[in-house]
C-alpha cells in the first residue's frame, strides 16, 4: 500500500484551507452588489452553504462522485456513506495524500459550487427554498457531473474531457443552472445599483487568494504541476481584469472597479479547467479573451430581459464554458508531460483537433445536464414550498423579513446605503 507523502499533505491541507476561505471571499463579492437591506441574506446563501453542503458531502455526496462506479460511469456507489472506507491511508483516487484529506479538499468544491449560483437569485428567493434546493443541487447535479469527469471510470473521463480545477464541473454547471433560475425566477421588482463596492473588491481580492488552493491544490502534490498552475492562475486574472477594463474604457470613458473586479474574477474561472494543460503564455491568452467575452456576455441579459442579479451566468457560466473550449485549443504538451510519460497533452494549436471536440461536447453535454435537472428542481419545488418572497417581503428586505437582522444601524443606513 502507498504511504502519504509528509510534504504533499501538507500542502492539501492548506489549499484546503485556501479554497474554505473564497466562500466567505464569494460572500463579500455578491453581498457588496446588493441593497443594504438584502446584504446579510446574500452573506447567508454562501455562510449556511458552509453547514449544509458539509453535512450533504459527508452523508452521501462523496460517495456519489468518488466511490467505486456502479455502472456504465454514470455515478458512484454508495461505499463511502458517512465516509466509510475514508480513512489515513492513501487511496487510488490519491495515492500520495491520506484519502481523508482528499475527501475534505474536494469538500470544499461541493460547498463553493450551489453558493455559486446564489448570484441569479440574490434578494429575492425564500430561504427556506434555498436551503432543500442546494441539497437537491449538490446531489442530483454536482455529484453526477463530479464523477463524470473527476470520478473512478466516469464516462467523460474515459473520453478525455480535460478539466484540471473544475471549469466544467464547478464553473459552467453552476453557471447554467443559474440562468436557469433567472429565467424561471424572473426579475427583481426593483433592481438597484451595488450598495458597496468596497465590500465586493475585498470579497474579489480573497476569491484571487483562494484561487491558488482551488487551481494549484488541484494537482493533488506539491510538484511542478502544481507551480504551473498557480503561475497561470494569476496570469489569466491579470489579463482579464486589464481587457475587461480596457473594453470598459473603449466603449464607456470610464474603467470601473466593478468591472476591474469581475474581469479578475471571469479570468480565474476560465483559467480552471486549464491551469494544469497549458503554458504561461496560453494562460495570458485565456485571460485576455476572457475579459471581453464575459463583458459582453453579462450585458446581453439587459438585452435578452432575464435578471440574473449579480451575473453569475456571465461570468461563471460562460467564463466556464469558453475556459473549458479554450484548453482543447491552447494545451501544451511542453508544460503537462508528466514525467513518467512519453509526452503530453496537446491540443489545437499542436495539431491535436480530438482534445478540443471533446471539450466542445463535453461542455454542450453538462450544460443540458445542469439546466434540465435545475428546471425540474424548480418546479417541484415552486408546485411544494413556493420560490419567491411576498412582494412585501421584498421591498422590506430580505435581511429583516427573512433572517430579521439589519447590517446597518438606521442612522447609518442613509449614508452607506442610499435612501433605499
Amino acid at each position: 500500500m502507498n504511504e502519504s507523502n509528509a510534504a504533499d499533505t501538507a500542502w492539501i491541507l492548506f489549499a484546503t484551507a485556501l479554497v474554505l476561505l473564497m466562500t466567505p471571499g464569494l460572500a463579500l463579492f455578491y453581498g457588496g452588489m446588493v441593497r443594504g437591506k438584502n446584504v446579510l441574506s446574500t452573506f447567508m446563501h454562501s455562510f449556511f452553504a458552509l453547514g449544509l453542503m458539509t453535512l450533504q458531502w459527508i452523508v452521501v455526496g462523496y460517495s456519489l462522485a468518488y466511490a467505486p462506479d456502479i455502472g456504465g460511469g454514470i455515478i458512484g456507489g454508495f461505499d463511502h456513506v458517512l465516509l466509510d472506507g475514508v480513512g489515513l491511508a492513501p487511496s487510488a483516487v490519491a495515492p500520495n495524500i491520506p484519502h481523508l484529506a482528499f475527501m475534505a479538499f474536494q469538500m470544499m468544491f461541493a460547498i463553493i459550487t450551489p453558493a455559486l449560483i446564489s448570484g441569479a437569485f440574490a434578494e429575492r428567493l425564500r430561504f427556506s427554498t434555498y436551503c432543500v434546493f442546494i441539497v437537491l443541487w449538490g446531489t442530483l447535479v454536482y455529484d453526477p457531473i463530479c464523477h463524470w469527469v473527476w470520478g473512478p471510470q466516469g464516462w467523460l473521463a474515459e473520453r478525455g474531457m480535460l478539466d484540471f480545477a473544475g471549469g466544467t464541473v464547478v464553473h459552467l454547471s453552476a453557471g447554467v443552472s443559474a440562468l436557469v433560475f433567472a429565467l424561471v425566477l424572473g426579475r427583481r421588482l426593483a433592481p438597484t445599483p451595488p450598495h458597496n463596492l468596497p465590500l465586493t473588491l475585498v470579497g474579489a481580492g480573497l476569491l484571487w487568494f483562494g484561487w491558488f488552493g482551488f487551481n494549484a491544490g488541484s494537482a493533488l502534490a506539491a510538484n511542478e504541476r502544481a507551480v504551473l498552475a498557480l503561475v497561470n492562475t494569476h496570469a489569466a486574472a491579470a489579463a482579464a481584469a486589464v481587457s475587461w477594463a480596457s473594453v470598459e474604457w473603449i466603449r464607456q470613458r470610464k474603467p470601473t472597479a466593478l468591472g476591474v473586479a469581475s474581469g479578475l474574477v471571469a479570468g480565474l474561472v476560465a483559467i480552471t479547467p486549464a491551469a494544469g494543460f497549458v503554458s504561461p503564455l496560453g494562460a495570458l491568452a485565456i485571460g485576455a479573451l476572457t475579459g471581453p467575452v464575459c463583458f459582453f456576455a453579462v450585458l446581453m441579459k439587459s438585452r435578452l430581459g432575464y435578471d440574473d442579479s449579480l451575473d453569475a451566468f456571465g461570468i461563471h457560466g460562460v467564463g466556464g464554458a469558453l475556459g473549458a473550449v479554450l484548453t482543447g485549443v491552447f494545451a501544451s504538451a511542453a508544460w503537462n508531460s508528466p514525467p513518467d510519460a512519453a509526452s503530453g497533452i496537446h491540443g489545437l494549436l499542436e495539431g491535436n483537433s480530438a482534445v478540443l471536440v471533446e471539450q466542445l461536447s463535453g461542455v454542450m453535454l453538462c450544460a443540458a445536464y445542469s439546466a434540465i435537472v435545475t428546471w425540474v428542481i424548480l418546479k417541484v419545488l415552486d408546485g411544494l414550498i413556493g420560490l419567491r418572497v411576498p412582494e412585501d417581503a421584498e421591498r422590506e428586505g430580505l435581511d429583516v423579513s427573512l433572517h430579521g437582522e439589519e447590517a446597518y444601524h438606521v442612522g447609518q443606513a442613509t449614508a452607506l446605503t442610499g435612501a433605499d
